[in-house]
C-alpha cells in the first residue's frame, strides 16, 4: 500500500481546503517545492499534486510552479486539476509527470476520455469525488447527476489506469474514513484504487490496510500529516512492517 502525500498549490501556495470549498483555505507553506522536496526526503515512493485553481477553471494555472517540482524531486508525481483535454495531459507528462488524474473530462466527455486513454495508455487514472455516491465535477462544485455505480462499469473499458475515490464530505475535516464506501467500491472494480478524505491518524491506515488485499493500491493524506495527526515516518514504517509480514520481503 503506497501512502500519497498531497501538495494541494492554490495562488502558488501549498493549501488544503475543507470539503474542497474555495472559500475555507488553510495555507501550509508558501514554497510548494520545498514541501514536495521535504515528503520526499522523509521517504514518499510518490507525490500526489493537485492544480486547485486549475480544477476551479478547467485549465493548468500552476503549471511552471508543477514542472518546477517534477524537477526536484526523484520519485514519480501525479497531477490532477484541469486536465480537460489531450494537449495539456501531454504537456504536463513532458514535464516530468508520471501520470495524470482525470475528473470533469472522464464524467462529461466519455468519448474524450476514452481517446486521452488510449493516446496515452496506463498514465491516466480517475478522479471520483462525490457526497453520499453523488459524483461532483468541476473542483466539487458542480453536480455530475451521475452516481459511482453508474460510472465504474465503463471506465476499465475506456483505457482507465486507476480510481481514486474522495469522500468529499470527509475531506480535510479529520472525521475519519468511509470504510463502507472503499469496501463497496473495491469489491466493485477490477481497476486499483487510491483512497483520498478523512484519514486523520494510523488507525485509519490500520483500518483500511486489509483492503490492499482487494485492490486498494494505496492512500492519501493532506491536513493530517500537515497538522500532525498522522506521523508521515511513523505511518511508512508501519506499512513497511505489514508489507515485510505479509509476503516476507522488504518490499520498499
Amino acid at each position: 500500500m503506497i501512502l500519497f502525500p498531497a501538495v494541494d498549490i492554490k495562488n502558488g501556495q501549498c493549501v488544503r481546503l475543507r470539503q474542497g470549498r474555495a472559500d475555507d483555505v488553510t495555507v501550509f507553506s508558501g514554497d510548494p517545492a520545498a514541501m514536495a522536496r521535504h515528503w520526499a526526503d522523509l521517504g514518499a515512493k510518490w507525490l500526489h499534486l493537485v492544480d486547485l485553481d486549475g480544477a476551479f477553471d478547467g485549465r493548468p494555472v500552476n503549471f511552471s510552479l508543477i514542472r518546477n517540482i517534477c524537477s526536484q524531486v526523484n520519485i514519480p508525481v501525479q497531477i490532477g486539476g484541469g486536465i480537460r483535454d489531450l494537449h495539456t495531459a501531454r504537456t504536463y507528462l513532458d514535464a516530468g509527470i508520471t501520470r495524470l488524474i482525470i475528473g470533469t473530462l472522464a464524467l462529461e466527455d466519455p468519448k474524450g476520455f476514452a481517446a486521452m486513454c488510449a493516446a496515452l495508455p496506463g498514465r491516466v487514472g480517475v478522479s471520483l469525488d462525490a457526497v453520499d455516491g453523488a459524483l461532483k465535477t468541476k473542483g466539487w462544485v458542480a453536480n455530475a447527476g451521475l452516481t459511482i455505480d453508474q460510472v465504474l462499469p465503463r471506465l476499465k473499458d475506456q483505457g482507465a489506469a486507476f480510481i481514486i475515490y474522495t469522500d468529499i464530505s470527509r475531506d480535510g475535516m479529520h472525521s475519519g474514513i468511509n470504510i463502507a464506501a472503499l469496501n463497496h467500491l473495491v469489491h466493485k472494480t477490477s481497476l486499483p484504487v487510491i483512497a483520498a478524505g478523512g484519514v486523520t491518524r494510523l488507525e485509519d491506515l490500520q483500518t483500511l490496510y486489509p483492503l490492499s488485499g482487494h485492490g486498494l493500491e494505496g492512500v492519501i493524506t493532506g491536513r493530517a500529516i500537515y497538522e500532525g495527526t498522522l506521523d508521515f515516518q511513523d505511518a511508512l514504517k508501519w506499512i513497511k512492517e505489514k508489507e515485510v509480514e505479509k509476503t516476507g520481503r522488504d518490499t520498499q
